[in-house]
């Protein structure tokens, strides 16, 4: 059985967590989403790219969390968290994905 894609899981990490807090207006909730994901993630990044690749991919996935807060003041919070999405997911799918 094919994996899914590490893009579509960081992406969906980002957009998941910022949804279940804005939703449910439970930050805490949403942070849960996110990390859990993320985890995901970086087990994908680890096993398909080395612990090399698994960190730097980790730190984007982070950066862009941090980094939708202060570009949704500019733009927009949902603008903001699929940016930083799409920001991501490419990386993860330069990174590892495009290997396939």
């Amino acid at each position: 059985m094919k994996k899914t894609p590490t893009a579509f899981v960081a992406a969906g990490g980002l957009v998941g967590g910022y949804a279940v807090a804005r939703f449910t207006k439970q930050r805490p909730l949403g942070g849960v989403v996110l990390a859990i994901v993320g985890a995901v993630a970086a087990q994908q990044w680890r096993q398909q790219a080395g612990a090399k690749t698994a960190a730097a991919l980790g730190a984007a996935y982070v950066a862009g969390f941090a980094g939708s807060h202060p570009l949704a003041k500019k733009i927009g919070a949902w603008p903001a968290v699929l940016g930083m999405a799409g920001s991501v997911a490419l990386a993860s799918w330069v990174a590892v994905d495009r290997r396939d």
